[in-house]
């Protein structure tokens, strides 16, 4: 069921939200010239293969940075800024939704050195495809302002919130139900979701 769902809806939300796509398009192509409208990237999906993840580009094509976004940092732009704040950089990843490389909710696909280097039980998260939202995007919804918040943005993600982020995917893959992800994703719709969620 859920299989079906993801491809119904994710095809439903393309020819839906095409004007939507075509208008960020054309804005990042106006306000952020000289570099593509999409952003790539292999990420880490089922069963630890790689797939290629699309989202709409915010940042600035000629920048140097590790893999952790930290809100405010010079190489994401104006308009990159407000794409990421509203969510409608993963908009294309609707795509990948569609093509079964991801799923409306699942753990986010993580850039190779993390997911695909878990041991032991974790591992069970690799069995799952990767999402747009889930339990760990919902709570670390405000990841980028929380790292511009510490010294160490990398240290603090790699020692701090990708554990939890571990600890709260393996949750979910034994607790997951098609009517548990549909109140995820309107959860993430509607952002029910508080502070103090966020923070504990």
């Amino acid at each position: 069921m859920k299989y079906l769902f993801d491809r119904v809806v994710s095809l439903l939300g393309l020819l839906f939200l095409w004007p939507v796509l075509l208008i960020v398009a054309l804005l990042i192509m106006i306000k952020m010239p000289g570099g593509p409208v999409f952003f790539k990237q292999k990420r880490v999906g089922r069963y630890g293969k790689l797939f290629t993840m699309y989202k709409f580009r915010s940042m600035t094509v000629a920048h140097t940075g590790s893999s952790v976004s930290v809100a405010g940092e010079s190489r994401i732009t104006p308009l990159g800024a407000k794409l990421r704040k509203y969510k409608l950089d993963e908009l294309p990843e609707l795509w990948n939704v569609l093509i079964g490389d991801m799923s409306f909710v699942g753990p986010r696909p993580d850039v190779p050195g993390y997911a695909d280097k878990l041991q032991g039980e974790d591992r069970l998260i690799l069995q799952l495809r990767p999402g747009i939202t889930g339990p760990a995007s919902l709570k670390y919804a405000n990841e980028e302002e929380l790292l511009a918040q510490v010294d160490n943005p990398q240290r603090y993600n790699d020692e701090i919130i990708f554990p939890d982020k571990v600890k709260i995917n393996l949750d979910y893959y034994y607790n997951r139900s098609f009517v548990g992800d549909i109140k995820l994703i309107f959860q993430t719709i509607f952002r029910s979701y508080t502070v103090a969620e966020i923070q504990n």
